[in-house]
């Protein structure tokens, strides 16, 4: 779980490093962990089971992570009260696309299991 771990803060260290230097506008852990796919593409091997491990618990404690940036939400009395109907619009319309884009994703990517052709 540790080498999971250091291996994804690398990364994600080496994505903010490549955002400070270029002034890019993308977030820094989103550049690392295309690199990290880049670097698990070209070498042509399978992710390892300790980067799935690691991956897989921080996905499944995911929820926790979000909760500094909810709570944040209340300390922002005036930014909120006359702006909370676009707050909600956004994650409602978010929502819905994610959702919409993982199941055409899931439908495209997932091979059938009756064998039939989609």
């Amino acid at each position: 779980m540790l080498r999971g771990l250091a291996t994804l803060v690398c990364f994600q260290g080496i994505g903010e490093a490549v955002v400070y230097l270029s002034d890019m506008p993308i977030p820094g852990p989103v550049i690392g962990m295309v690199l990290l796919f880049a670097t698990l593409q070209l070498t042509g091997t399978e992710t390892p089971e300790w980067l799935g491990e690691t991956g897989h618990f921080m996905i499944r404690w995911l929820s926790l992570m979000f909760l500094p940036a909810c709570t944040g939400l209340f300390f922002l009395p005036d930014i909120t009260t006359d702006q909370w109907l676009p707050i909600i619009g956004a994650m409602f319309l978010g929502t819905l696309l994610t959702m919409a884009a993982s199941g055409y994703l899931m439908h495209r990517l997932m091979p059938d299991p009756d064998g039939d052709s989609q």
